[in-house]
């Protein structure tokens, strides 16, 4: 699997206080990467470290196959946007005069395509509106705009959704979606919103006091997020044949339960059971959501 961004063991503390622990992640070439975790988990920390903004105690990250200690890292970099925390946006210029001041920044040689960007999130009709009078929402897609000034390959994403209303955050979410499939782009998406995250995610990063924890696809995620029957018996090994000659998946849990994750026409089970002599005590329909395997990879209810 080819890789944008591969991170070592990253190591960054700020006087008694270590953000980054070791940390290790891997993000696929044209992915949506969730990356979730607590606040002071160590999200925004990371991104300030591969834009460059500071530098890592120990470890190493390789960005496009450039190492972060070679001087190559600049040119992989400039392949790159990002926003972080909140958009730098000019607030007394307009949408259109934001980009063309991001563009001398950059020191682009023309001011072509401006005009696409703002179409494409968006603000093309904004004319000399300041954006000190946007909404929110539109503040922000001005900044995803802004980091698409450079015609990146892959963006950055710091809390992209905070304080959004609903329209707002369909908006952003939509916008996430065409960056990643009309343009290719590869996006790391840093948010602890994990119900807008699994509409997005091909990805997921799981950031636990500075360390990733759990790395999984959105694939690997469906299996093990995916809906369930869970049912307790009298005697566990008549439902396990009866399961078995029905070719039906489930695991044992004990001596009594099991669940069962194969479609089941319920009432022929109970039935069949009651057959064999075998009551059941307990049935109970269950599907895990991404905020509960969330909480469960960190131990528990007391870390909701």
């Amino acid at each position: 699997m080819e890789y944008v961004l591969k991170i070592n063991g990253l190591t960054k503390s700020y006087k008694n206080f270590q953000a980054l622990n070791g940390l290790s992640l891997h993000i696929p070439k044209g992915s949506i990467y969730g990356f979730i975790g607590k606040n002071g988990a160590g999200k925004t920390t990371l991104i300030r470290l591969i834009c460059g903004l500071q530098q890592p105690d120990e470890g190493e990250y390789t960005l496009y196959e450039n190492l972060n200690h070679d001087p190559s890292i600049i040119e992989s970099r400039r392949r790159m946007g990002a926003i972080i925390e909140t958009p730098s946006i000019y607030l007394d210029l307009s949408a259109k005069e934001n980009l063309i001041q991001q563009a001398k920044i950059l020191g682009l040689p023309s001011l072509d395509g401006l005009e696409e960007i703002l179409r494409f999130v968006g603000l093309n009709d904004t004319g000399k509106k300041k954006a000190k009078h946007f909404s929110l929402g539109m503040r922000q897609r001005l900044g995803i705009a802004i980091a698409l000034v450079g015609r990146p390959d892959f963006i950055v994403l710091d809390e992209p959704i905070n304080g959004l209303d609903p329209q707002g955050i369909v908006e952003i979410r939509e916008l996430i979606l065409k960056l990643n499939k009309e343009q290719q782009i590869t996006v790391l998406i840093s948010s602890h919103f994990l119900d807008e995250l699994s509409k997005l995610a091909t990805h997921y990063g799981f950031i636990e006091r500075g360390r990733i924890i759990k790395e999984i696809s959105a694939k690997e995620l469906e299996l093990a997020c995916r809906s369930y029957i869970r049912i307790e018996v009298t005697n566990i090994h008549t439902l396990s044949r009866l399961l078995d000659s029905k070719h039906l998946e489930y695991s044992i849990l004990s001596k009594t339960t099991a669940d069962i994750y194969s479609k089941i026409n319920i009432s022929e089970l109970i039935l069949m059971l009651k057959k064999e002599n075998c009551e059941v005590l307990s049935l109970q329909e269950k599907e895990e959501s991404l905020e509960s395997y969330y909480i469960s990879l960190l131990g528990g209810k007391d870390h909701a």
